[in-house]
Parts: C-alpha cells; structure tokens; sequence
C-alpha cells in the first residue's frame, strides 16, 4: 500500500517516547494522535536500546552504519558490473578514445546511470551529453561502414573467422585498404570473434603384423606442385546414434580435401573409397601418399591399390601426431567450425553436414594462412593461372 503521509519527524517520535516514558499509555496516544499502539511501543523499544536500557536488538546507530554499508556494496558491485562489460575501457597507460568511452555509456544507460558510468569509466558527464548530439565523425561514419562488410563476412563465415581472415575477404572481395588493428577493434566492440581449434582424436591402431611404408615425408609438409604429396587420416564424429567415421585425402599444395568417405565402421575399405575419390578427381602421377601406421593404411587391399595407381605410400613413426600434422589440423578445424557447433542427430545429417563443410565451404572459400590466406580452390586456380571465385555474401 503506498505511502500517504510523510515519514514522522524526529522531533514528533521523541515527544510520543517522553509521553510513554511519562505515564501515558501507547493505546491512549494512538486514540489521540495518529500512529498506532504498536508503531508508539516500536518507538519506545528503539529509544530503550540506543540509550543502553535494552539489548535485544541493535541501536539506530547500528542500524544506520549498516545501511551504509548495504549502500557501500550495492555501489561497489554496480562499479564492478560496468568494469567487467567495459574491460578494456579503461587501464593505466592504455585509456581508449572517449568517443568509444561514451558510446558504452549509450549503450548500458539502461542498465545504469548516466553519472554512475561516467564516474567509473573516468569521463564527464557534459561530455558524454555533448557527444550525443555531434554528428558522427568522418571516422564514427567509415567504422559503420567497415563494419556492416565485417558482420556479411562473418556471417558467411558461419561465425568463424577472426580479424586475420576477416581482413583479407575485406582486401580481396570489397577492395578495402584496411588494418588489421582497426579490424580487430571494430569486432571487439561488436563482440564478434572467430573460432579457435584443437587437437582433434585420430582412431587408426597400428597392426603389428604388417610392415609399415618408409617416411619419405619426414615432417616436410611442403609440395611444389598439386598432386605431388597427399596426406590422409581417419577420424571419428560423434552422432545421437552413435560414431560416423571419416576418411579424408588432404592435397599438401593446396589443403585442398581431394578424397573422402565416410562410413560406420573403420575397415581398410574406408581409406580405400577415400583413395579412389583423389584418384577420380585428380588422375594424379607419381604421387606420394603419408599416412600413420594404422591397420588400415597397412593393409593388403590399400596396399594393392596404391601400387595399381603408381602412388608411392609413406607413413610416419608410432604415436607421433606431428608426423601426420596437416591430417591433424584439418581435423581440428572441422570440430572447431562444424562438430562442435553442431548436435548431429544421426549419420544421414553428419553424412550431409561434412559434405557440405568440406565440398560447400572448405575446398571453394574458407581461408588457409599456410596458403597466403586464400582458399584452396582458388589456390589452386590462380596456380594454372584461372580465375578465382567468391562465395556471394549473406543479403541484407
């Protein structure tokens, strides 16, 4: 029920205490005046403690000291609150520009007040009241500008790209002459970030009982050519129903997968259809092909085929995930980018997905810092000396 009246002044309590402590009875002063009995006797009690005659509760001296301290962390709190979704506003020897400084406050004077957030974050009000209504400098204007290429190119990105990436779609597809600073703050402020991988599980187990191929790779993950060196692995990809495994053929040139297959189980026969999808693509003549020492890769139907196709096989030492590192990194990269991200629900979905991520976007468009930054198709194309190609970005 809302208030009605103003809070009694101090000077009308301490009369209704004298009248109690005079004689009169609470019930009487409540008849006359307009507080009730109990307020009166409340009243009484209080004045009781902070003058020592009662110890069952705490003095107004107490009482006000803790509202201090109640008001004390509720400030400290809201102080930490804007520090922690400002971090990096505001550091010794580091203070960012204002314009950036007031652009926070706009946005959180929902949450918080004008003053309370130009205190903590160390500018003045007036100047924050002044900035909003400037125009938009010429550089406020060319940051909205970069920044809705960077929201289309992240967005075609499925979320993944970082400021490295970002930058070159930025230099090579919209010819903007941007920095990589610049780029990386505008995504931080709109709190875009790409993806960062991990070592991914490989599944091949050695078989004891067949000889491995030489290394004639030797950790030298470089090609001159395309189809001059391959390197292949299996993986697994968790589903609701269960593992799907997969098989890739990964071209050391281009990083581009020239061969994969997938199935629910790991016999030879899966890094065999992988083989034969490179084979049908890229006809490839005196190939090498490096792999670890799985059963798989030392079987006798791999084996054949290799030597009916004239590639030479190569495996890496036991145990040993940088002997097979390209292999690994890709595989890194699709959890990261796809797996992780994704809740496959059976093989017919992990089936369509990875074909998708491989064939839709890995090959055609995602970029490879070990290739300047270009995909491996157009890698490859600007290697023969075709034109390149660009996957259309989101409409808006």
């Amino acid at each position: 029920m809302p208030r009605t009246r103003p809070p009694y002044t101090p000077e009308f309590r301490q009369q209704m205490i004298d009248l109690v402590r005079s004689g009169r009875d609470p019930r009487d002063l409540a008849r006359e005046f307009e507080p009730s009995d109990q307020t009166i006797r409340n009243w009484v009690a209080q004045a009781d403690r902070d003058d020592g005659g009662r110890s069952d509760g705490i003095t107004s001296a107490e009482r006000e000291e803790l509202s201090h301290l109640r008001r004390e962390i509720k400030r400290l709190r809201e102080e930490r609150e804007i520090l922690f979704k400002g971090r990096g506003l505001v550091r010794s020897g580091d203070r960012r520009r204002a314009a950036e400084i007031y652009a926070f406050v706009e946005m959180n004077r929902a949450d918080h007040s004008v003053a309370t957030l130009c205190r903590v974050l160390e500018v003045s009000p007036s100047g924050y009241y002044a900035w909003r209504k400037r125009a938009p400098s010429p550089q406020a204007r060319r940051d909205a500008e970069l920044m809705a290429k960077i929201r289309r190119f992240h967005e075609r990105s499925h979320g993944t790209y970082g400021a490295p990436r970002i930058l070159q779609d930025l230099r090579e597809e919209a010819h903007e002459q941007v920095a990589q600073k610049r780029v990386a703050r505008l995504m931080r402020e709109a709190g875009l970030r790409g993806v960062h991988r991990r070592r991914f599980m490989t599944t091949t187990e050695r078989d004891e009982r067949r000889r491995p191929a030489p290394d004639r790779v030797d950790r030298t993950f470089t090609a001159q050519r395309p189809d001059e060196l391959y390197v292949a692995d299996i993986t697994y990809v968790p589903t609701w129903a269960g593992f799907l495994f997969l098989a890739v053929v990964i071209d050391v040139f281009s990083r581009r997968v020239v061969g994969w297959a997938m199935a629910s189980h790991m016999r030879a026969s899966l890094v065999v259809d992988a083989l034969e999808m490179a084979l049908a693509q890229r006809k490839p003549r005196g190939a090498i092909h490096h792999s670890d020492q799985g059963a798989q890769y030392t079987s006798l139907a791999f084996s054949e085929r290799c030597r009916e196709a004239g590639i030479a096989t190569s495996m890496g030492s036991v145990g040993d995930c940088y002997d097979n590192a390209m292999a690994e990194s890709f595989f890194a990269t699709l959890e990261c980018e796809l797996i992780e991200r994704r809740s496959l629900r059976d093989h017919a979905e992990a089936r369509q997905a990875i074909f998708e991520f491989i064939e839709g976007w890995y090959n055609p468009h995602r970029r490879h810092s070990g290739i300047g930054h270009q995909s491996p198709l157009n890698y490859e194309r600007r290697f023969f000396g075709e034109p390149v190609s660009y996957k259309p970005l989101p409409l808006h």
